[in-house]
């Protein structure tokens, strides 16, 4: 990433001490509180990393996990190849924001390129926060989203009506996993820190046959409903009282039937 640095000294956000950083040079530690920033153009903002919980066999449970459980297809965990796993640093924008009253709410936007929007919805606490260093940065991928322009991506969300507060660059840690499905190959991000999964494209559930067992549900009731107001019309109160006793009998019949077809296209599916 190539810088366009000033020559003019820039400030540090959490003490005011002027840095003076070498050119091309964009991460930095200040050398008066230890505070470790990122220099976008003439900018300066915090730089924070969280600290992976989960190696990678941990990240493979989360996957496994996510794979065998309502969105997906039945059986994706075993019937699914993975074929590489990387694991990084993804950088992302953090940005604090304040409303009229007094709340506060954080929001995530990628500050790299990737084909997983669903990182956006990443909980990232405060307190997980820590100071960037070196020993990351073999692994860590370096953003190529200016600051300005995420701003701009948070703003048609409604936070126009908001203040940025804090904004700092967070390197989150990240498994990413190819795998492949029935000949097809599919990508899918385990987040190092909690497990949670995101992927936008992924093999999952046919919502046809549930369609279809709905449909079968309001047409079988529908048919029974006209059984006492049928009877009704052609022998008065007392048909309508005896077609309501033999639309329960049947509807009770039907229920079972049809909770047993749901639960038969469930396990298929």
């Amino acid at each position: 990433m190539e810088s366009n640095l000033p020559a003019t000294s820039l400030t540090c956000t959490q003490c005011g001490g002027e840095l003076h950083p070498d050119e091309g040079q964009i991460f930095l530690t200040c050398p008066y509180c230890s505070s470790t920033v990122y220099l976008d153009k003439s900018r300066v903002v915090f730089h924070w990393y969280v600290a992976p919980t989960l190696d990678e066999q941990e990240a493979r449970g989360s996957l496994n996990r996510w794979m065998s459980g309502s969105q997906t297809v039945k059986d994706l965990d075993r019937k699914s190849t993975v074929s590489e796993v990387i694991f990084s640093y993804f950088p992302v924008w953090y940005f604090k924001m304040r409303s009229k009253n007094g709340d506060e709410q954080i929001r995530l936007r990628p500050a790299a390129a990737t084909s997983t929007s669903e990182i956006s919805s990443l909980r990232l606490p405060a307190g997980d926060l820590r100071s960037y260093n070196a020993e990351i940065e073999g692994q860590a991928q370096q953003p190529s989203v200016p600051l300005q322009t995420a701003l701009e991506w948070i703003r048609p969300a409604g936070a126009s009506e908001l203040e940025v507060g804090e904004q700092a660059l967070v390197h989150i840690p990240i498994y990413s996993f190819k795998y492949t499905f029935n000949g097809q190959p599919y990508s899918a991000l385990v987040e190092g820190a909690t497990g949670e999964v995101f992927a936008d494209l992924f093999p999952a559930k046919a919502e046809a046959p549930f369609l279809a067992v709905g449909i079968t549900a309001a047409l079988v009731y529908l048919c029974l409903a006209l059984i006492p107001v049928m009877m009704g019309l052609n022998n008065s109160g007392e048909g309508a009282g005896l077609g309501l006793l033999i639309c329960s009998g049947i509807g009770l019949v039907a229920g079972l039937g049809l909770f047993g077809f749901a639960a038969w296209v469930a396990a298929k599916i």
